[in-house]
Order: structure tokens, then sequence, then C-alpha cells
């Protein structure tokens, strides 16, 4: 069985996710829909030639949708379009795997898991980072009790970007700002390891357009745990990550949300360095997933569940709203 791809949204995330379908079997990239006709057959003019299959570039994201050769939407548009696009794409008959932030609400994220469940079609937030095999070795050291009863996460993650009021990232309309393109990383990686917090504190700063351009968060835990989690898009953070336990602490080397390396320290052992590298540009492990998800006839993952996605954005959509940031999605996303 073949797994044919569809891509919503041809930026950079995109670009590279389009690249690694290369190396997967049984995915086949196929159509790409953007609102612009020009920008859209720009990136299938572009992909490597390693592609197994002619690719179709369509000027709308509903065209898109009714190519009956699609069965799989890849949607990375701007965060406030996620949630009408993948309704829209599994009221449509097409499973989904959805850019992160998966939405911009708990409430749109919830409104898209209820219709993917009520069409039985599968459905999947594209957080990458749980499928890098670095990860998933890290979880299973975890989940051995290496370093003891985990105590505390730090994370990180923040770049220097150049003010721009017209790009997404500085664009309150289109959902931008730091928490959600950035942060949802550092928070993600929490939930991962400890859950979801029973509390949320939150220091920020809003910049000119008004959006989160800095955050800082200290999530709570009724174990008694707790995470330091910062984003940034005016500073040049580390972008690493360290598992704090009883007996020893493991390491994440930047850059925590794509890594191949960390460094195991445990009480009374000398440092273990760890090496596992990704397959091509780190993408294919997620779109691997999907495939065997849907193959196996499952509605989602059990590395990446929804109830994990809504936890996330139950943690990023609180830290919003005490910043005074009430975002909505966009409901008129398709036209």
């Amino acid at each position: 069985m073949t797994l044919r791809w569809g891509i919503i949204g041809p930026g950079r995330i995109a670009r590279k996710l389009a690249a690694d379908f290369a190396v997967v079997d049984g995915c086949e990239l196929v159509a790409v829909g953007s609102r612009d006709p020009a920008r859209a057959k720009a990136f299938v003019a572009g992909l490597p030639p390693a592609l197994a299959a002619p690719v179709r570039s369509y000027g709308g994201y509903a065209d898109l949708l009714a190519d009956p050769a699609v069965d799989v939407v890849y949607i990375a548009t701007p965060h406030r379009q996620h949630a009408a696009i993948a309704v829209a794409a599994l009221n449509a008959g097409r499973a989904v795997l959805v850019e992160k932030a998966f939405t911009c609400t708990v409430a749109g994220a919830q409104t898209v898991i209820d219709t993917a469940k009520a069409h039985r079609l599968f459905a999947m937030e594209a957080m990458w980072t749980r499928f890098v095999p670095l990860v998933v070795r890290l979880r299973e050291l975890l989940a051995d009790g290496v370093i003891g009863e985990v105590r505390a996460v730090h994370a990180d993650l923040g770049v220097i970007r150049e003010f721009d009021p017209a790009d997404r990232l500085w664009d309150p309309a289109q959902g931008g700002g730091a928490l959600l393109d950035l942060g949802v990383y550092p928070v993600a990686f929490a939930q991962m390891i400890l859950g979801e917090p029973g509390s949320v504190e939150v220091h920020g700063n809003l910049g000119r357009t008004g959006v989160d351009e800095d955050v800082a968060l200290l999530l709570g835990y009724d174990s008694g745990a707790w995470a330091v989690l910062d984003c940034s898009l005016r500073l040049p953070l580390a972008g690493a990550a360290s598992v704090i336990g009883s007996a020893g602490r493991i390491d994440v080397l930047p850059r925590f949300h794509h890594p191949v390396d960390m460094v195991l320290h445990r009480v009374g052992h000398d440092p273990t360095p760890i090496r596992l590298p990704m397959l091509a540009g780190g993408y294919a492990h997620q779109l691997i997933e999907v495939r065997d998800r849907i193959a196996a006839g499952h509605l989602e993952s059990t590395v990446m569940p929804l109830r994990d996605t809504l936890s996330v954005l139950r943690t990023l959509e609180t830290a919003l709203q005490r910043l005074g940031l009430h975002l909505t999605e966009d409901a008129d996303a398709m036209r």
C-alpha cells in the first residue's frame, strides 16, 4: 500500500518534510496546494528529483482536497488556519498531519479531533521531535529508571528574528509569537516526560505588534516536580534540554527538538555520551509513523496521541491568556 500525500502550505518546513519522502517507502507526495498558484508551482519546481512521482500544484486548498489521489494532507499554513483546513480535509475524507502548534486554541483542536473521530480518519500533530531516534532512546532510559525519579525538566528554544510586521511570526492575525512557534517545543518536551502541569506561571514580553516575543514558564506538577521553560524571538537561546532525576541527569544537546546527541550523567558514574543520527532530515520518522498507523487501521498515534496534543495546548492557551493574548481560529481559512 502506498500512502499518497498532499501538502497545504508550501513554506520552509513543508519543503524540508517534502525532501524526506525520498527515503520513506510507502509514502508518495502527489500534490501541493497554496492560495497563490505561482507559489505552489515554484514549490513543486524546487522539489528534489529523487521523489518518485510527478507532483501536481493547485492554486487553492479546496482544489487539492478534491483530488481523489490524495489520501493524507500535511497542513503547514500559519497556525490560525490549521483548524479550518484540517476540518475541511477530514470532511473530504482525508487523514491529516497538522503542524505544531496543532491549532491556536483548545476548542479548535477539539473540533478537529471530534471531526476525525466522526469520520474514523487518522489525525496527528506533526511533533517530529517525539519520533527521532535519540528522543525514543531518551524515553526508554527514563522508563527504565536510569536517573531515578524525574524531578525537573529544563528546556529553552530561542532565535533572533529580524522584526517584520508582515511576517507571520510578528503578525497576530496569523497567530504569530514565540509561544506557538517555538515555545510549543519546550512545553511538549516537558509534557512528554511529566504530563500536564497543575500550575502555570508565566512571564513574557509583548512586542510592537502585540505578539509575545519572549516567554518564560514555570510549570508545577502534583508530584512536586517542576519544569522551567523559555522561548524567544529576540534571544539566541541554546536550544538545550535537561531531565533531572533523583539519581542523575540527561542533557539533550542543542538543538533538543531535533537532537542527535545527549549525555547521561549518573551519580557515581562517568558521563556517558549517546549519539543516534536521524534518518534524512529527521521528518521521515513521523512520515513512517503515519504510514504504519494508517496501515494498521489506527486513528491516532500511540507516540503522539491526541490527548497529548490537547494537554500541550491547554498549557499554551493558559500561558497566552495570562499574557493578555486571547487567540481565535481563522474560520475563513478555506476561502
